[in-house]
Formats: C-alpha cells, structure tokens, sequence
C-alpha cells in the first residue's frame, strides 16, 4: 500500500483550511495542522483556528489542544506528528491530510531539524525582557557581533527567531549558525507539497476585511485575557502584539488595526519568499 501524505501550504489569508476540508473529504483523512499559533488552546480568534463547524466537519488534529503556557517547539512538533501520522497510515489511511503555514514546522516534518543546545529558561526570560523593554533591534546588533551569519540569514523582525539565535550564541559560545548541518532525514512514506495561491492584490484584500471580522468576533476580549501571558513565546505573534500595545496606550484602535493588517501582510510575504526556493511544491489557485 503506498503512503502518501499531502500538505496543503501558502500564504496566511489564502484559504488553507477551506480547501484542506474538501480534500480530507475526498480521500477519508482528518486533518493533521501544521500551524504553530493554532495549536494553542486559548488562541482561537487571532489565529483564525478552524470554526467549531470546521472541526466538526472533519476530525482535526494539533488545533486548540495545548495550553500557552507549554513551551512548544518545531523539534517536539516533529517528533509528535511524525508519530501520528504514522499511526494513521497504520489505522488503514492511504492518503493523510497536513494543512498550514508554519514554514519551520513543515520543514521539521519534511527534513527534520538539526539539533541545538537547550538553553537555561533564565537567559531566555532575560531576553524575553530585552525585547519587550529595547526592542529587536537591539538584539539583532548583538547577534550581528556573535554570529554575522544567522544576522544575514534571519528575518529581524521577528523577535523570537532572533532570540533563539542568540541565546544559542551566547550559552554556548559558538554561533548559532554553526550547529546546522543541513541533513536532510528520510521519510518512509511519499510527501506531497500543494501551494494555494492568489494574486496579491486580492490576497491582501482578504487579509484586511480577514483582521476587521477578527475584531467583530472579539478579538481584543481574547487578547485581554492574555495579558498575563504576553512575554510568553505564544504570544509573539502577530495581532496579539499589536493588541498589546493598543492597551498599553501606545495606539488607538484603528491605527491598531493597520498595524495588524501590515504586520500580516509582511508575513504572507514572507511565507511566499521561504516557499519560493522550495522546487517540490506544486502550485494552484486557491
């Protein structure tokens, strides 16, 4: 029996999980998320989760089921869908159906991920202060000085991938850079790569009115509530960091809501600039 898992990928705002639904449909899987911000349990209208009628629709594994509090990482996704989805080609599935567009998880799926130092909770907390408190820049020149590579490499905007670097830098003494080997581990069963695209002008027209309903469903109550937890790696994401400085004082609401529809503009961007260099995904309108 040949094995085939498909992962259906693109850009945030796309229509993946519409699309994943109907697929899961035709072929008799559940859908296996690789979305790194959903799997969250508390974090359902900012990360545009699937609705309860989605879910009902279609068994779906890795949404809403973990608590902010746990720190969850690419490495252990890895190693837990890894075991599920073999337990459903072993359950009598062919075909199984993977949906998201958390780049780093799906490359952890693909490829696995080398293997980096942990690093004590202490430093990372520090860090975590340093970026709420100075800003990522700050941050980014020091990771220029310990490892110029991961400076070229990395997306400095986002803080929590400058960080990771960096505490690696800093723990170990070696750059952060210097612990990737590029190994690419064999998977026992076929992966298929679908990209759903849409032009950009229209993307971006979804992403906006996507964001004004986020606030109509109730955003802002959601993000209130985790404000305790807002120095958490949950929580650097984009709309709850922007809503955190909306109750900060720092913006009035609509400018907070141009602030999240830019900032998820610049990451469907960037979702489609990683794919891009990834020759095995096939292409189709959404």
């Amino acid at each position: 029996m040949s094995r085939r898992c498909e992962i259906i990928l693109g850009p945030t705002g796309v229509g993946k999980t519409a699309y994943a639904i109907r697929r899961a449909l035709e072929v008799g899987s559940p859908v296996v998320s690789c979305d790194s911000r959903q799997i969250f349990q508390e974090l359902k209208i900012g990360t545009a989760a699937p609705s309860d009628e989605e879910m009902a629709a279609v068994k779906h594994y890795f949404v809403r089921c973990i608590p902010v509090t746990r720190n969850y990482t690419a490495g252990i996704y890895e190693v837990e869908a890894l075991d599920l989805v073999n337990r459903l080609f072993a359950e009598g599935h062919e075909t199984v159906v993977m949906c998201g567009g958390s780049m780093l998880y799906i490359d952890a799926f693909c490829y696995g991920l080398d293997d980096f130092p942990e690093v004590p909770l202490q430093l990372r907390e520090h860090l975590m202060e340093c970026l709420r408190d100075e800003g990522v820049e700050v941050l980014a020149e020091q990771l220029k000085e310990l490892d110029p590579v991961s400076y070229e490499e990395l997306d400095l905007s986002n803080g929590q991938r400058v960080i990771r670097a960096l505490e690696v830098s800093l723990y170990t003494g070696k750059p952060f850079s210097s612990f990737k080997t590029r190994s690419f581990k064999d998977r026992d069963f076929e992966i298929v790569k679908i990209g759903l695209e849409r032009p950009r002008v229209e993307l971006y027209d979804r992403i906006n009115r996507r964001v004004e309903q986020m606030l109509e469903d109730g955003l802002e109550a959601e993000a209130r509530a985790m404000l305790p937890y807002r120095d958490l790696p949950a929580l650097q994401t984009v709309g709850y960091k922007e809503m955190f400085e909306y109750f900060d004082g720092k913006y009035d609401l609509e400018t907070t809501v141009r602030h999240i529809q830019a900032a998820t503009r610049h990451y469907a961007k960037r979702q489609l600039t990683w794919w891009r260099r990834d020759t095995d995904i096939r292409w189709i309108k959404a």
